[in-house]
Order: C-alpha cells, then sequence, then structure tokens
C-alpha cells in the first residue's frame, strides 16, 4: 500500500500487459473494458483500499470491492496477483479447463479476492449495498467499493439498487462507473443513452462526483480519496469515471469493436511493443 506514484504507473503498464497476453493466449476475452479500468484498479488495491493479507471471505475490518461487470476480469485477476493475492504464474491459466480464472470471476473456484460471482450485468450494486449495510449492522466501519460499466446502467436492477441504497442512507457504499461510453453493440449513446447521467444519480439521492481523466493514475487516487471524504454523511457515493476502451494501445482505443475481442500474434507483438516497463515482469 507504500508504493510511489511511478511504481504504480509501472504496475499499471504490467497488468495492461498481462490484459493483452491472457486474452491472446486463449483467443478470448474482453481487453477493451479492461485496459480502460487499469488506472482505476491499480489506485483501489495499490494506494486507496485498505485490505489485508492472506485473503479471508469475510474480511472484517477490511473495504470490500465487488465487480459488477464481471466481463472486464482480466484486468481484476492481474491486479489480485500482481498485488500478492494469489500467484502470478497462476494468470497463464485464465479462461483454460480447470481454471481458477474463469471468464467471469466465481465464488466457487475459491480464488482468493473474489467475494462474488460476476457476469450477469445489473447485479453487483445490490450485492454492494447488501455488505455496506451488513457492515453497518457489525459495527464495521470500514467501505465497498463497487465497479459498473455505463452500459450496465441500462439494466433496470441497478436503478432499484440505487434507490434503495439513497433511501437508506448506505454511505459506506462509493459506487464507480466506468464511463467509457462505448458498449458490446457500439456507442452508449446509439444503444441507449444515459442522459444526463450526473443529474439522474443526483435526483436518486447520490453525492455524486466526476473525473474527466479517468486514464490519469494521479486523478483516479485523487478522486477516489475525494469519495473517501464524502462517506458517513447520510449519502451514498458515485463516481463518474471517464475513461477510453483499449486505453494504452493505439488500434484499440477510439471503436467498441475491442469489448470482446482478441489480438491475433501481430497485434499482440504491436501492443506490448507501446507498453514498455523498465522491468519487464511478465508472467
Amino acid at each position: 500500500m507504500s508504493k510511489s506514484i511511478e511504481e504504480l504507473k509501472a504496475q499499471a503498464t504490467q497488468i495492461r500487459r498481462d490484459i493483452l497476453r491472457m486474452v491472446h493466449a486463449v483467443n478470448s476475452g474482453h481487453p477493451g473494458g479492461s485496459l480502460g479500468c487499469t488506472e482505476y484498479f491499480t489506485a483501489l488495491y495499490g494506494k486507496v483500499m485498505n485490505y489485508k493479507l492472506p485473503f479471508s471471505m469475510e474480511g472484517k475490518g477490511e473495504d470490500h470491492f465487488y465487480l459488477s461487470n464481471g466481463h472486464i476480469s482480466p484486468v481484476f485477476y492481474s491486479t489480485l496477483a500482481r498485488n500478492g493475492f494469489f500467484p502470478i504464474s497462476e494468470l497463464s491459466t485464465f479462461r483454460k479447463l480447470n481454471s481458477r480464472l474463469q471468464g467471469h470471476p466465481t465464488t466457487h473456484e475459491h480464488l482468493e479476492g473474489i467475494r462474488m460471482s460476476s457476469g450477469s450485468l445489473g447485479q453487483g450494486l445490490s450485492v454492494g449495498v447488501g455488505v455496506a449495510l451488513a457492515k453497518k449492522l457489525d459495527g464495521d466501519s470500514s467501505l465497498v467499493y463497487t465497479l459498473h460499466g455505463d452500459g450496465e446502467l441500462q439494466e433496470g436492477q441497478i436503478w432499484e439498487a440505487l434507490m434503495f441504497a439513497a433511501a437508506k442512507k448506505v454511505d459506506n457504499l462509493i459506487s464507480t462507473i466506468d464511463y467509457n461510453g462505448r458498449q458490446i453493440d457500439g456507442d452508449t449513446d446509439d444503444v441507449l443513452s444515459l442522459g444526463d447521467l450526473n443529474a439522474k444519480l443526483r435526483a436518486f439521492g447520490w453525492e455524486v462526483l466526476e473525473e474527466k481523466n479517468g486514464n490519469d493514475l494521479e486523478a483516479v487516487i485523487a478522486v477516489l480519496e475525494h469519495a473517501k471524504s464524502k462517506t458517513g454523511n447520510g449519502k451514498p457515493v458515485a463516481i463518474i469515471l471517464h475513461t477510453e476502451m483499449g486505453q494504452g494501445v493505439d488500434f484499440m482505443m477510439g471503436s467498441h469493436s475491442w469489448h470482446g475481442k482478441a489480438p491475433n500474434d501481430a497485434q499482440l507483438e504491436s501492443a506490448l511493443s507501446q507498453l514498455y516497463v523498465e522491468t519487464e515482469a511478465d508472467y
């Protein structure tokens, strides 16, 4: 938890290399959103969140994180491994038979760091609200973090949970929306526009922060720390985090086409050449 910004930036680059190599090896997975959320995960696990190792499912006295848009599992798995939850070498088993690193995270695989099975979109906020309320009942002052895709907000269950969280004053919850403007079928504005999301969240009774530079590590750390300062005031906290799908790889950016497509050999070589780390630590 004491890494410098330079060390965290290097780790973010290494995580991006992991993501690309994982999906390439099995010709399946979701690199676009994973690459776009790398700064968020690096900041959360490397600087902001309070957790203990070895991992325990109950996690009393610890902050919890729940990934709702489970298809971006590559960035989650790499972040967990790079922060000591399980061996980095296990990343090589991603999406393979009998692997604990399934395409969407599952709890029955008993992978350290995973507290919720995800993949069916729209469910993570409900889980986060429930855990946050349980922590309050336990007298546990720790926080609960959740992450959601912007396309995922087209699911009705999200809005039920948003309404419930505000009504019940679940103010130990910080929910971040990866606002990259793209989903599997195209731009969110074309599929089903979210309109003025900031205003909608405020109307639902949430404290709302917005960060336009979601791929700037220092900006992401700052907005997460700001969000922490807003907890305990009677409102759940939302962060609208603007990111770029495919960030760090020039031919993956600016389009939804890499939402769920793996690079071929030549594309992987090109992508990795853009992600230089001084001390390469590929698994």
